[in-house]
């Protein structure tokens, strides 16, 4: 089942780290407006809402602000934004496909923020579905390996989410990342649960199809390109379809 993405690792760390310094505070906000408005804003009915704010809370976003996105998003209090969601795809170096999720209540300013990230450091936009045919939406569940004292192997992972239907299982280093078709994404995260395990966060994603190992000079220049595209307040996730030898992201971190 196991497989290891040193990418995937790195942009777990990379989302912890950028968590640290509020940099994803906005962002976590953000999808739980988006997430009660879709769904309501009661999370008991509405398990997008129960994971976006599970996520908000594991990555300290204070409740206040979380209550407030709720109410906003639910329309139980005003100054809610009308937010839609928006894909661009890009290439970076080498040939890597970039896709690229915004969420924005303004096209105009996330189409620029975009393209400039983008075309200033070395990548190029491409064409609708030219790049998002080499990714899959696919729920994903985050679980640390180090829980209350015990140490959470695979194959309590396995056990605990078998009737849910996993598909695979990922060492990320520190954690474990279930793979499972989108549809299931929620009877896994409560597998999860019910096993007497917490877990990181839970999301439908997209994941590449296949990878493309790259050195040391090129994804230092992918990651130009990622963190450019990550300090736009619209962009909320890029994902990449690269991977890199530890001793690579050793060279660039």
């Amino acid at each position: 089942m196991s497989g290891h993405s040193k990418w995937a690792t790195t942009k777990h760390k990379k989302a912890v780290v950028d968590a640290r310094r509020g940099k994803l505070f906005a962002k976590l906000i953000k999808n739980i407006e988006v997430a009660a408005r879709v769904g309501g804003g009661d999370p008991a009915g509405n398990p997008t809402l129960y994971d976006a704010i599970q996520k908000a809370k594991k990555n300290s976003v204070p409740n206040d602000n979380i209550d407030r996105a709720v109410k906003r998003g639910s329309g139980a209090e005003g100054g809610g934004a009308n937010y839609e969601t928006l894909m661009y795809e890009a290439y970076g170096p080498a040939g890597i496909a970039l896709l690229i999720e915004c969420l924005t209540d303004n096209r105009n300013r996330s189409a620029s923020d975009v393209r400039v990230a983008v075309t200033r450091n070395g990548g190029t936009m491409a064409d609708a579905g030219s790049t998002a045919r080499m990714f899959t939406r696919k729920g994903v569940v985050i679980v640390a390996k180090q829980q209350d004292g015990r140490s959470i192997t695979e194959d309590d992972l396995l056990e605990a989410t078998l009737d849910a239907d996993p598909e695979e299982i990922n060492d990320l280093g520190d954690s474990f990342e279930i793979i499972t078709d989108p549809s299931n994404t929620v009877p896994v995260r409560t597998a999860v649960q019910q096993a007497g395990l917490d877990y990181e966060s839970a999301e439908v994603s997209f994941v590449p199809e296949y990878t493309q190992e790259v050195d040391a000079p090129t994804a230092e220049k992918l990651m130009r390109i990622i963190d450019a595209l990550e300090d736009s307040d619209d962009v909320q996730n890029v994902y990449a379809n690269f991977d890199a030898s530890d001793e690579v992201l050793a060279k660039i971190s």
